[in-house]
């Protein structure tokens, strides 16, 4: 499952199980990526809050499923295949459009985002993901005025950068650490976006 050591479920002890129920999906699944966590578990308690309160909470105001596309692409920048299988299943299931998905999910892998089946300020914000996933020393205002100049407020250009630079961090996780998807469950996510202390996945 990866190149460190991990500690299960059942062999956690009480502190770091109940982190587990907190994070946890149907029959005590635990994602591997949070797993890797598991010798140091307050690393785990921060990776889990800016997870939840970048992709899944109450105030972002941009579609999770475009968000969701956002991480896959950002994961495909990062030859990040964990991120990818796990994050296009919760895409697919949010955006509840098999044909369009699969259309995404070949734009970002041929590298054509323009071919995309997405609104033009998409593109736009799929441009900005790839320049600051690159080569985020290139990023000038300019940037910033061309999202805003596409219709997306200062506080949604906040929910893109965020997500791009929550998906490189998760990506420098599990490929800095051998974190495999076997005995995953993909897809599952914290989705009572309602709360934000509620991590649970289904």
């Amino acid at each position: 499952m990866s190149w460190i050591d991990t500690i299960a479920y059942e062999k956690a002890d009480a502190k770091l199980k109940a982190l587990y129920d907190r994070v946890k999906g149907p029959n005590n699944n635990v994602d591997n990526i949070m797993m890797m966590h598991s010798l140091r578990p307050h690393t785990m308690e921060g990776h889990m809050a800016i997870y939840k309160y970048v992709l899944h909470h109450r105030d972002n105001t941009i579609d999770k499923w475009f968000l969701e596309t956002l991480g896959v692409w950002v994961s495909t920048l990062n030859k990040c295949e964990y991120c990818i299988e796990h994050h296009f299943a919760g895409l697919k299931r949010l955006l509840n459009d098999d044909e369009k998905a699969t259309q995404i999910r070949s734009a970002i892998y041929t590298n054509k985002i323009e071919e995309a089946p997405l609104e033009n300020c998409q593109k736009t914000a799929m441009e900005y993901a790839r320049k600051l996933t690159h080569n985020p020393g290139s990023i000038r205002e300019e940037s910033i005025e061309k999202l805003r100049a596409d219709g997306y407020t200062d506080g949604e250009i906040l929910e893109i950068n965020q997500v791009c630079a929550y998906f490189s961090y998760a990506n420098r996780t599990v490929l800095g650490l051998g974190c495999s998807t076997k005995g995953d469950i993909l897809g599952l996510s914290p989705n009572n976006n309602d709360d934000p202390n509620d991590w649970g996945h289904s």
